[in-house]
């Protein structure tokens, strides 16, 4: 095939499609608008008639917008500082060795709970065990000694008291005695070192809590004076976080601690679930100049293990409760240059503006005056709303609908908005919208005899039940 016979084809296509939109879609457009138009003449395509038919703006055969309403309720809300915290183990311990020697054994597996006296790793304790030894023996040598010093006291004071022997002798083996019964509490008292130092060479968990990794391995020869632990023992069950509130909070919290310990929780990242709930302890004693803020500090069960030391978390203090206020949804508070407002619904088809005084606004609620649980309010749907404009109650979302039926009906959702019908492809009937008088819509109305002069080609496939070519639609 030539370049030239190939752009003639082009070009013979493009002319056929500018003739086909001017035949099918320009032309009735025009017909539609002109003075002499027919009433059963075809409307542009794209749905209602009038200028921009379909389009949101308010023109002739718009629907009205559809809103969603909700009725105000009167409710407990309670009042919190929300913050930024960081976990902290409630004790933490770092493990040392208090005597010198080779660790021959570690019993805890890293990771592994604890009891506080569990047994966590041993130290060789031939060293210890010998000198434990020497001073019992030590202890038993001195108390044989001072039972025969006891016995020639005893002697000696007989003769004494007959004067057959010297007064001086007795006194002098009374001393002699009280001397060995001191050296008898002295080698008590080097037992009591010696068993207490043979007992370091068994390692126990001080707390009960949570082994951390292992710093030192098995046959490693250890120091008491390390700066390095054998391992950290951290308590996470129950578990404190830490977090700081302006100043200007501070006699809030003071207040509500006076009160009890203020709940406080700990919210998720995702979804804002509430992963755990406690108590608030301690406020501190002063405030951090630098940044102007007073600490906190608060406790939490943690049974599920859903904070971990050293883990960021977002915290929600509720430090008051405002009882039997009037809430709305946050999203039906809106803006203007008169200051904050709502829209409520006049009566079942139209709506008008409410100023209102917006007192507190959290978790998606707006704590307000101006309305009662009588009102409607719209949540959704401000697109096209203005004082005393005329509106639908989308069915299913609050309130009741125009008519008295229940919200909650399924059938419609909020700010919906008709779309303009796309342009039928070759072969497709078309059905005329329905006008605005009450009568039958075109799928009620029977279809007209013959094609009607302004439909063209497609009041004829119309009347050919909608097939090209004349060929009559198969039922």
């Amino acid at each position: 095939m030539t370049r030239s016979r190939l752009v003639l084809l082009v070009l013979a296509a493009a002319a056929a499609g500018a003739g086909y939109y001017w035949w099918e879609i320009y032309r009735p457009a025009q017909l539609a608008q002109s003075p002499d138009a027919t009433p059963g003449a075809s409307a542009p395509r794209g749905g209602g008639g009038g200028r921009g038919g379909g389009r949101r703006g308010g023109f002739a055969g718009d629907p009205p917008p559809s809103v969603v309403v909700v009725a105000p309720r009167v409710a407990d809300v309670p009042v919190h500082i929300d913050a930024v915290g960081t976990v902290l183990p409630l004790r933490n311990v770092t493990v040392r060795p208090q005597v010198d020697g080779r660790l021959i054994e570690v019993t805890f597996r890293e990771g592994q709970t604890v009891k506080a006296g569990d047994v966590l790793a041993r130290i060789d304790p031939t060293v210890y065990q010998a000198q434990y030894d020497q001073v019992v023996a030590k202890k038993a040598q001195d108390e044989a000694i001072l039972a025969n010093a006891r016995l020639d006291l005893a002697r000696y004071t007989r003769l004494a008291t007959d004067n057959s022997g010297s007064r001086q002798q007795a006194d002098t083996q009374r001393a002699l005695v009280a001397q060995y019964e001191a050296q008898v509490r002295l080698d008590q008292a080097a037992i009591d070192n010696a068993r207490a130092v043979l007992s370091y060479t068994t390692i126990v968990s001080p707390i009960d809590g949570r082994t951390g990794i292992r710093m030192i391995d098995e046959g490693n020869f250890v120091q008491a004076s390390a700066t390095t632990g054998l391992v950290v023992v951290a308590q996470v069950n129950p578990i404190a976080v830490t977090f700081s509130v302006p100043q200007q909070q501070l006699r809030t919290v003071v207040a509500a601690l006076a009160r009890g310990r203020p709940k406080t929780e700990i919210v998720g990242a995702e979804g804002g679930r509430v992963q755990e709930t406690g108590t608030l302890e301690v406020v501190d004693n002063q405030i951090d100049q630098t940044t102007g803020t007073v600490k906190l500090k608060a406790i939490f069960g943690n049974d599920a293990a859903h904070l971990w030391p050293g883990q960021y978390v977002s915290v929600r203090l509720e430090v008051d409760i405002l009882k039997g206020v009037t809430v709305v949804p946050g999203e039906a508070v809106q803006r203007g240059p008169s200051g904050t407002f709502v829209y409520v619904m006049k009566d079942e088809a139209s709506v008008g503006v409410r100023p209102v005084q917006v007192a507190r606004e959290a978790d998606g609620l707006a704590v307000l005056t101006g309305v009662t649980p009588q009102d409607r309010v719209v949540t959704i749907g401000f697109a096209r709303l203005a004082d005393g404009a005329a509106v639908r109650v989308a069915q299913g979302q609050g309130g009741r609908a125009p008519g008295g039926a229940p919200a909650g009906a399924p059938g419609s959702t909020p700010d919906q908005v008709t779309p303009p019908a796309s342009p039928a492809s070759p072969g497709a009937p078309t059905s005329q919208s329905a006008p605005a008088t009450g009568n039958p819509t075109a799928q009620d109305t029977p279809a007209p005899a013959g094609p009607q002069p302004e439909q063209g080609r497609r009041g004829r496939r119309a009347e050919n039940g909608g097939q090209p070519g004349g060929r009559p639609a198969t039922p």
